[in-house]
């Protein structure tokens, strides 16, 4: 039965993103100008993503070959082929998840600009549900692959706690191929994104003093077509693999804790599919929601009204399955903890929002400093990041705390799920949130073609409302996935310890920092956090200047350009982002992977204890999730709220566009960029894709 509803409800969610895909692209497309635009940003962004979809099977077709060899030696070739087709079916899914994200983006955003010209209402409509065919989908997509390969490798609800815990670890293959592959589309669509912002800023709105969007910039193209690449289809593939990766981390903790009371029974293995499902409906409920009352009305609240029905139905989603899968004395203390998960969602939500949007203190900080200059900016701006890292940890420790002390309450041993179900009621919403991240990109796109296109100032200030709500939401996406990511990494964390317990046929749920080897490798972690943030903003800004360089040749050489007698080469600036974030994204990647086996295995070799290895990888998990923790909140608040001191002054405040004050906060702005939108993000993968490849690579470290 369990299996049946799990199924049932991913299967309605597609067909709800079927009828609002329909719906949107049953709406007006605008004027063939705008349609010009809207075809070359089109175009644009999907020659990258078949560009970099070819780099990245390379690598995940030759890393599938090394797993299966590996477990091939140490398992059996049964094993290795489950593991290796989990690993491509879910390097598969992610990829699809991303295309998603982005094929959706690219078509609602002429939509959106040409809604925007009657009414602010359906505008905002169009974008929140073309970004909701992208959430449903990718939560659908990640729920059906999880269970689907449960079952294809013969799991189902009968079976003993023992079987089902070899299952739910054959499967993590699935959830690390999400990840590999999420990585580079993250570094990839991040690099292409940023570079292109940062080229046509610098240049056109400092340089040549002329406005965002403007179609006498050569870079803008380029720069519109990677709110689509990063925004959307990295999103998407990062949102996929935090979904899968969380579900098999919950089931694997299911598992060891079934098997160590078998009076619970399996339905504790099933839970945090059954809970993800009900968060589903909860999130479908929560879209239909959406509507603003009138045009003056904010549509960051009508958002938020959402949001809140979304948590409201989730939380009764888990109180159900609770009911239905945990029938046992002091399983109210799961729905406690699965509370505490929805309600810590709710926290980074609100947190995030106050560090972002200009209607608060630290935003508008950074808009006062923007008046002495540029270096003051930087400062302020730096401040700001560093000072939001301290209510999100307290957050985490409390949500980590709290669901442990809950779930030791539900059962003896029970600490660990009880952090599970909470990263299940954190990410109950995730198709909501999903939908609300994907659409700022929308609506970013959206400003661009109305601006382009030369629609009257009035519709412009339509798109602006949307596209400075749009900057909080894609915010407050990727706070939320720095939450979830701790709380995952925590619980895949303590799947890593419950595994190598079982290989060594001892109790290790302890990681000693004294011994020598141990404090090398959480050190090795911590500056793992630091080089891979360093490669990721060093690669946008290397690319960048490649953009700045065309920009200025083409302004240089062509003056009919900034007279508006002659197109720019917009071609050009899509082709050298193209290739620069290409070649860029290959060396963080490839490091994030290789640093935790190398670690695990020269470890194993130069000690004689059993476990060592293993034990200095899981003080770099452990040490570099904490880093990365606090370096991806750093750069994702930090970020947007550069950007949004900048939409501040724009409204008309220290002198507004084109002002000294205004430049200074353009500065700002694009040190943020390559924060909140490539290295931050790319981050929250990291973290994940540490825990899955230490949990799928365990017997290599014995």
């Amino acid at each position: 039965m369990e299996l049946v509803v799990i199924f049932a409800i991913a299967l309605v969610a597609l067909i709800f993103a079927f009828y609002l895909s329909n719906y949107v692209m049953k709406q007006d497309v605008g004027t063939p100008e705008m349609q010009r635009i809207s075809n070359a940003i089109k175009e644009g962004a999907e020659a990258f993503l078949r560009r970099q979809n070819k780099t990245i099977t390379l690598l995940s077709v030759v890393f599938a070959v090394l797993l299966f060899l590996f477990y091939m030696k140490f398992k059996g070739v049964n094993i290795a082929t489950k593991m290796t087709v989990g690993f491509l079916l879910g390097a598969l899914s992610s990829g699809i998840s991303g295309f998603i994200g982005m094929f959706v983006s690219i078509r609602s955003n002429i939509r959106t600009a040409a809604a925007a010209r009657t009414n602010l209402n359906n505008a905002l409509q169009i974008s929140l549900r073309g970004g909701a065919v992208s959430g449903l989908a990718v939560v659908a997509l990640s729920l059906l692959g999880v269970t689907g390969l449960f079952v294809a490798f013969g799991g189902n609800v009968s079976l003993e706690a023992i079987e089902l815990k070899n299952i739910a670890l054959e499967i993590v293959g699935y959830g690390f191929g999400a990840s590999f592959v999420a990585l580079f589309a993250q570094l990839g669509g991040g690099i292409y994104t940023k570079a292109a912002d940062v080229g046509a800023d610098l240049v056109g709105k400092v340089e040549a003093g002329i406005p965002e969007d403007d179609p006498r910039n050569p870079a803008v193209i380029a720069d519109l077509v990677g709110d689509n690449v990063g925004d959307c289809a990295g999103r998407g593939a990062d949102l996929f693999e935090s979904t899968a990766a969380e579900n098999v981390g919950a089931m694997v903790l299911g598992a060891f804790l079934a098997q160590k009371h078998p009076e619970l029974g399996t339905g504790v293995v099933f839970f945090p599919l059954v809970a993800r499902a009900f968060g589903i409906l909860a999130s479908i409920v929560g879209i239909f929601w959406v509507k603003m009352k009138d045009e003056e009305s904010d549509p960051m609240e009508a958002l938020n009204h959402g949001y809140y029905v979304s948590t409201v139905l989730s939380i009764i989603g888990f109180f159900f399955a609770v009911k239905w899968l945990l029938p046992f004395e002091g399983s109210m203390y799961y729905f406690a903890a699965g509370v505490v998960g929805v309600l810590t969602s709710f926290a980074f939500v609100l947190i995030t929002q106050y560090y972002t949007e200009y209607r608060f203190r630290p935003v508008r900080s950074i808009a006062d400093s923007c008046v002495t200059g540029a270096a003051t900016n930087i400062i302020t701006g730096l401040a700001v990041g560093m000072e939001c890292t301290a209510a999100p940890v307290v957050t985490i420790c409390i949500a980590i705390y709290s669901a442990y002390w809950l779930g030791e309450k539900a059962v003896v041993g029970g600490g660990l799920y009880g952090t599970a179900v909470a990263t299940m009621g954190m990410l109950s919403t995730a198709a909501y949130i999903l939908a609300m991240d994907t659409f700022g990109p929308i609506t970013d796109n959206a400003g661009g073609i109305v601006e382009m296109s030369g629609q009257p100032e009035e519709i412009r200030k339509r798109t602006d409302r949307l596209d400075s709500v749009g900057n909080t939401t894609k915010a407050l996406t990727k706070g939320y996935a720095i939450g979830s990511a701790a709380l995952a990494a925590f619980l895949l964390f303590s799947a890593y310890l419950d595994e190598v317990s079982d290989l060594l046929g001892r109790e290790f749920h302890s990681v000693d920092l004294a011994k020598l080897e141990v404090f090398i490798g959480g050190l090795i972690g911590a500056g793992l956090v630091f080089l891979f943030s360093a490669l990721a903003i060093k690669a946008v800004g290397n690319v960048a200047q490649y953009v700045i360089q065309e920009v200025r040749r083409q302004f240089k050489e062509n003056s009919g350009i900034m007279a508006g007698t002659s197109q720019p080469d917009y071609g050009r600036c899509v082709d050298i982002v193209t290739i620069g974030a290409l070649k860029a994204m290959v060396a963080p990647g490839i490091l994030a992977v290789v640093v935790p086996l190398f670690v695990g295995v020269v470890f194993k070799f130069l000690s004689n204890e059993p476990g060592r290895g293993a034990e200095a990888v899981a003080a770099l998990l452990m040490v570099g999730t904490i880093a990365g923790i606090l370096m991806a909140t750093l750069m994702n608040n930090g970020g947007g709220a550069w950007d949004n001191a900048k939409k501040y002054i724009e409204t008309g405040v220290h002198g507004g566009k084109r002002s000294e004050a205004h430049k200074a906060a353009v500065v700002g702005d694009t040190v943020g960029d390559p924060f909140k939108d490539t290295a931050g993000p790319s981050l929250h993968v990291l973290i994940k894709l540490l825990s899955t490849i230490t949990l799928l690579m365990a017997p290599l470290f014995i």
